[in-house]
């Protein structure tokens, strides 16, 4: 559908908000226009799977020397063994493996990185020629990749448009080859995922993901769990079909002919494993934790569990998680919870400590609604099996201290302008089902209208309206939650004009204080953060030169589906 039939639909289209009833005050947007759609497709049923039966698989690490000239990574099909009990099938992978290889970098230490797209001329998944950047005028197979949560220049960030093929056809925007990536950044949990227009939620789906890792003398001196005792872990639900292959139906009776509003799959994959285990000794462990499934939302609890994994205490019973990172790098200090609520594109860096459960199993589980927080969609339990049986290798002697990282607040007074974004889709009077949705009212291609300055403090108030919750990620910089107020968004809708039913509240427990790049904003909420828009140090920026990146929500449907828009830094 072009930018200029979607406008079409949406003056037709009246908004007629309905409440529904969780959380807060959740809305629907119906239209009264349906676009045209075929016979429903046939619908395979996935493969239902064992769970806890397979191991866990750990990434191999690149660890660039300094001065050592550009990395090669190589985009390419090659074939995955996601389960015990499947046969190997055809996946994307860089460097031929899901997820791609995991890079450990050093602070003020710049590296470059060649990628290379390697892969077949026909994709992989079904497409959808009706969904904007997803034409038949562009080939069907085209990546370009962003390193999520990096400070770098435009043409190394993974802008949209700047695709290339295997054959050397490119987007309208030229990219870096190769991309530079200076890692001025504090020690942080960073991951990378293609990022192509119209066809991110496919190329990721189809293995195109892996973890950014930069260390500093900060976290070194810290006497975390390190080593073997150090292990990231990528979260994506998946749907395979017998034969191993992935499955990724086309939506039954949709609003597009093939375009889903969200997926999800039926078995939660970690590191590239369904349902997997892994076998601890009992001592402490680091993990790096990054939710990089298309839309699943994910509230994990640990509990005490028999041999098989089946839950047999309660969450308090089994040790807590310590949360000591977020998104833009450590805490000021560690936070002990049991529960984790987990958006896209969100990282968790937590240290679990089992040395009271010598001989134990620990099962992961999520019962977070799917959509979050409607629900109606399946919802896998089984996450991963923690088994405590391994012998301790000597004496654990990390620690986890009170304090972990300097933090400096922003000031919301030093703020130049607050922005007010509304979150908003159009939705299928017969059932709520989503034709599109936006973002500030706009779509991919109209002219740019957010333009901090370089240096200048801003806040985002992104007002939800639609009854989805939505990851809202900033390309480029990191930013801090300042609170969430509920509003009447018919109101908001009518008028432009923001009126509260309720008061202000506080950011989350582990987004106060934290440096983040995305933030749920939940529906019927108005979100608030701050941001400074400092451009990467080796800009060399002239009074008018502009420098040009995106905001999206990390829904991965809904960014392929006009929920992104650039902005430009102006210097």
């Amino acid at each position: 559908m072009s930018p200029a039939a979607a406008r079409e639909l949406l003056a037709q289209s009246p908004v007629s908000p309905t409440a529904i009833s969780h959380p807060a005050m959740n809305m629907n947007m119906p239209g009264s226009v349906k676009l045209p759609v075929g016979p429903a497709p046939k619908q395979i049923p996935p493969v239902t799977l064992a769970s806890y039966v397979t191991p866990l698989a750990i990434p191999p690490v690149i660890r660039p020397a300094k001065d050592s000239g550009p990395v090669p990574i190589h985009i390419r099909p090659f074939r995955h063994q996601a389960h015990r009990d499947l046969p190997p099938a055809t996946m994307w992978g860089y460097n031929g493996m899901w997820p791609g290889p995991t890079f450990e970098v050093r602070k003020g230490q710049p590296i470059s990185i060649k990628w290379t797209n390697q892969l077949p001329k026909k994709h992989l998944l079904p497409l959808d020629y009706t969904i904007h950047g997803e034409g038949q005028d562009v080939p069907q197979v085209r990546t370009v990749t962003h390193v999520h949560g990096a400070r770098v220049m435009p043409d190394s960030d993974g802008y949209p448009d700047a695709w290339v093929t295997s054959d050397g056809r490119k987007g309208t925007v030229r990219a870096a080859d190769p991309c530079q990536y200076p890692n001025e950044q504090a020690a942080t949990t960073l991951w990378y995922h293609d990022h192509a227009l119209g066809i991110t939620r496919l190329n990721v789906y189809a293995g195109l993901a892996g973890f950014y890792l930069i260390r500093d003398a900060q976290e070194d001196s810290l006497n975390l769990p390190r080593g073997d005792y150090e292990i990231p872990l990528m979260i994506q639900d998946r749907s395979f079909r017998t034969d191993g292959a992935l499955l990724y139906p086309p939506a039954a009776n949709g609003t597009h002919p093939v375009w889903m509003q969200e997926f999800f799959g039926n078995a939660i994959c970690i590191n590239g494993k369904a349902a997997p285990y892994l076998e601890v000794e009992p001592r402490k462990y680091r993990f790096r934790m990054v939710n990089a499934s298309n839309a699943r939302f994910y509230h994990f609890t640990m509990s005490l569990a028999d041999n098989s994994g089946k839950p047999t205490g309660r969450p308090a019973d089994a040790p807590p998680f310590i949360q000591i990172g977020t998104d833009g790098g450590l805490l000021p200090a560690p936070l002990k919870m049991h529960y984790l609520i987990f958006s896209p594109g969100e990282r968790f860096d937590i240290v679990i400590d089992f040395s009271q459960h010598k001989g134990a199993f620990i099962a992961l589980t999520n019962d977070a609604p799917a959509p979050y927080a409607r629900g109606g969609e399946v919802v896998p339990s089984d996450v991963m099996l923690f088994k405590v049986v391994k012998p301790l290798v000597g004496t654990d002697t990390s620690s986890v201290p009170e304090t972990l990282a300097p933090f400096t607040p922003l000031n919301a007074a030093d703020a130049v302008r607050e922005r007010v974004l509304a979150l908003t889709e159009m939705d299928r009077a017969s059932d709520g089902y989503t034709m599109i949705g936006l973002l500030d009212k706009k779509h991919w291609d109209d002219p740019i209208s957010e333009d901090p300055k370089a240096g200048s403090t801003e806040i985002w108030s992104f007002a939800n309206t639609t009854g989805d919750v939505h990851p809202m990620h900033l390309h480029l910089v990191q930013f801090q939650v300042l609170n969430r107020q509920p509003f009447d968004t018919l109101a908001y809708m009518q008028t432009g004009k923001l009126t509260f039913t309720g008061n202000p509240m506080r950011p989350e427990s582990n987004e106060r204080p934290a440096w983040k790049d995305t933030v749920k904003t939940y529906a019927g909420y108005v979100t608030r953060v701050i941001a400074r828009f400092d451009l990467p140090e080796n800009a060399a920026a002239k009074p008018g030169d502009e420098f040009r990146y995106v905001w999206h929500c990390h829904v991965l449907e809904h960014e392929d589906n006009e929920m992104m828009r650039p902005y430009k830094i102006v210097a």
